[in-house]
């Protein structure tokens, strides 16, 4: 499996992990990102094609005689890239678009769950005919109302306030012709990330986001501002749970289709006081920032890994971890997650921690370069610093030393990442 060259799909700070991860691969030869960012272009050869343009993606594996395509963001999955490839027989990390609508409808993803007996929140569908009024007896504040449609983050709602969720239900069923309500699970979230196929799986140490703008889970929910692995939350007794009433009847589940499960099912989940998960939401790809964090915790071979899944022969590989912590912490540019100030320059991104077993380093989000050379602010999330340390302390105090090195006017970010953990 040497000499492997490897085709990432995305642009983001989890598809620069991805190729930081591959490029240390014995296995992987050659890297080239689509579209990638500032970030691959030092270690990979980026290709300015457009996501949409499925048939592009596809030629362009084609041309270079790809032997791997990692698909990072959802959209191209359940537009059905990893179909077109395997139809061309390109192995690709990524399920087909029948497994990616568990992520691209949480009615459907509600569905399958009720009907594996997967614990999750109770939920119902709300129509132009439901009596909006009796929702608010049948289910406790605070209330999660949720679009059935890929809203980059931006399609979920919870709130206490009735006039807030009676809009959001009404604009939502006038946009849409139904939305779905669920149960508030109590609790501590945490996130598992697990590589499968039809052959068996693999579960990465359990990662903790932190999604809210603001330190201590205040302000406006984001695409995450940090995160850190492993969680303690997701004890040994956690996991044997999420194993036995989560992952394997979701692969007893996907082993009978036709065109298997290949690649990441992410797992959303609440932890309550007890220990017993309840799923949140299924993602089917890396999530972001926790590719950040758990990408550089794997010690086997990633190119391995992810060719392994993609050709269906995960249980033929032994794949071991290192055994320490790491942490990532995320830049965003200033107004973010609102109305952002961009194209702003970067200075000091590019310093590193390498200190014994502790390192650090920063993964490009979004950032581009320009006719200068000079590295700019492109996008809300710019950039996020990883640490990587024996101890959780360690790996967040390499992640903060690079991070108050980085000038860049007007940004933000959270300086109590972990504070779970810690405490």
């Amino acid at each position: 499996m040497s000499g492997m060259d490897v085709l990432v799909v995305g642009s983001g700070g989890r598809e620069h992990a991805i190729a930081i991860g591959l490029a240390q691969s014995k296995s992987v030869s050659s890297i080239h990102c689509l579209p990638g960012n500032a970030g691959t272009s030092f270690i990979a050869k980026n290709h300015d094609i457009s996501l949409s343009n499925l048939d592009a993606v596809v030629n362009l594996a084609e041309e270079l005689e790809i032997s791997l395509v990692v698909v990072g963001p959802e959209v191209p999955l359940v537009d059905g890239l990893a179909d077109k490839l395997r139809d061309k027989s390109i192995p690709c990390f990524g399920p087909n678009s029948e497994g990616a609508m568990l992520e691209g409808s949480k009615l459907h993803a509600k569905q399958v769950m009720s009907d594996l007996g997967i614990p999750t929140g109770r939920f119902e569908v709300l129509e132009r005919t439901s009596r909006i009024e009796d929702i608010f007896e049948s289910f406790k504040p605070p209330w999660v109302i949720k679009r059935d449609v890929l809203a980059g983050g931006k399609g979920v709602i919870v709130t206490s306030s009735k006039p807030d969720a009676r809009s959001a239900i009404k604009s939502w069923i006038a946009l849409d012709g139904f939305v779905i309500i669920e149960e508030h699970l109590a609790g501590e979230e945490a996130s598992v990330l697990v590589i499968l196929d039809e052959s068996g799986y693999v579960v990465l140490p359990a990662s903790q986001d932190h999604k809210r703008v603001g330190n201590y889970d205040a302000g406006p929910n984001t695409g995450g501002m940090g995160a850190y692995a492993p969680a303690p939350i997701v004890t040994s007794s956690v996991l044997s749970r999420v194993k036995e009433q989560i992952i394997e009847p979701m692969h007893n589940h996907i082993m009978k289709w036709d065109f298997p499960y290949r690649g990441c099912l992410y797992l959303g989940l609440m932890i309550d006081e007890e220990g017993s998960p309840s799923v949140v939401e299924f993602n089917v790809r890396l999530g972001d920032p926790e590719a950040q964090v758990t990408i550089p915790l794997i010690d086997s071979d990633f190119g391995i890994l992810l060719r392994s899944a993609a050709e269906g022969r995960i249980s033929e590989i032994d794949v071991t971890f290192k055994k320490m912590y790491s942490s990532t912490v995320v830049l965003a540019s200033e107004g973010y997650p609102g109305e952002t100030i961009l194209n702003r320059p970067i200075i000091g991104w590019d310093s590193r921690v390498d200190e014994g077993q502790i390192s650090g380093f920063t993964h490009i989000a979004g950032a581009s370069i320009d006719k200068e050379g000079q590295l700019i602010s492109s996008g809300g999330r710019v950039l996020s610093t990883t640490g990587v340390a024996p101890t959780l302390e360690g790996a967040l105090s390499a992640s903060y030393q690079i991070i108050e090195g980085i000038e860049l006017q007007g940004s933000h970010y959270r300086s109590d990442i972990g504070f779970r953990a810690l405490s």
